[in-house]
């Protein structure tokens, strides 16, 4: 097809149930969402999943802006024998998105050379852009090969997960919202959900995966994990500092995300996103990151910073 027909889409699917339903199957949802409709000329629409607040999930614009530049990489001549994958992204968040308008994405071809393309995409709502994001793709290469250590944590099977750990709270919207998430995730040192971590670092261990299994496609898990990793970045800053996701002062957004990807992901299996925060300033707070699988292997390294202000 040529790269600037215009193409007959199909009607955006309905959007399934919210985590409060009893049907509501959590990757499925995220798999709908993945799923951008293509409108031509390099422009992509999708749906957001329903948030308590209203406000689209950060990690859900992230990882569709990445399928949207990934989708004008692999319309390239020779994909199938020479395939790009993704090996990083930096992104800004511009404002808050409304999670019951579509939000699309237009896609600008700065350069595909010879084992590299490059992409930026602006996510769009109501005329508005609400993420900017650059990309870039390239072709598997060999060359120097290290990489940091795992550190030793419990094995994510000998840590509660988050409807354990909730067992106790039987009101709030938000509740299903947490329990029935698209990604499982564990926390090495105990959450910061409820109450402050008994030690004040900026240091934490998490344990995450999709709690489903996804198709074998090398954008859609990367597009996974860079959704999944918007959950908890920032929390570092948050237990340095004794404070809890409940605290009514609290009042957190993203400002930028960078996401490196050095190794073949399977975000089905189970990683470990070892976290730290370096400095919180400002009314800004850092996050660092690195995701290994269980055999050690670092498979990406992320970085986030956020708006983090207590208000009295």
């Amino acid at each position: 097809m040529d790269r600037g027909e215009a193409r007959d889409p199909a009607p955006m699917p309905v959007p399934p149930a919210t985590p409060n339903d009893p049907d509501y199957d959590a990757i499925g949802d995220l798999l709908n969402v993945l799923d951008l409709k293509a409108l031509g000329d390099d422009e992509f629409e999708g749906r957001s999943q329903r948030q308590p607040h209203g406000r689209v999930f950060g990690g859900q614009v992230l990882a569709q802006a990445l399928v949207a530049a990934g989708r004008t990489v692999a319309d390239l001549d020779g994909f199938e024998q020479n395939p790009r994958y993704p090996h990083s992204m930096h992104a800004y968040f511009l404002r808050p998105g409304d999670d019951t308008k579509p939000i699309r994405f237009t896609v600008e071809r700065l350069r595909d050379g010879r084992s590299f393309s490059a992409r930026r995409v602006h996510a769009v709502q109501e005329g508005r852009p609400i993420l900017s994001l650059a990309a870039s793709f390239q072709t598997p290469d060999e060359g120097l090969d290290h990489q940091d250590v795992m550190p030793e944590v419990p094995a994510p099977e000998d840590l509660p997960a988050v409807g354990e750990l909730l067992a106790q709270v039987t009101n709030g919207p938000a509740k299903k919202w947490v329990e029935r998430r698209a990604i499982d995730i564990r926390h090495a040192e105990g959450p910061i959900y409820l109450q402050p971590s008994e030690e004040q670092t900026a240091r934490q261990n998490v344990w995450i995966r999709a709690v489903g299994q996804l198709p074998d496609d090398p954008l859609l898990h990367a597009a996974v994990l860079a959704y999944a990793s918007d959950y908890t970045l920032l929390e570092p800053v948050l237990r340095r500092n004794g404070l809890t996701w409940i605290d009514p002062r609290l009042r957190v957004a993203s400002l930028d995300h960078a996401m490196w990807f050095h190794r073949p992901i399977h975000a089905d299996d189970w990683l470990l996103y070892s976290q730290s925060s370096p400095s919180a300033k400002g009314g800004r707070g850092l996050g660092i990151g690195r995701m290994f699988n269980r055999d050690g292997q670092l498979l990406a390294s992320v970085a986030q910073e956020g708006m983090l202000r207590l208000k009295e």
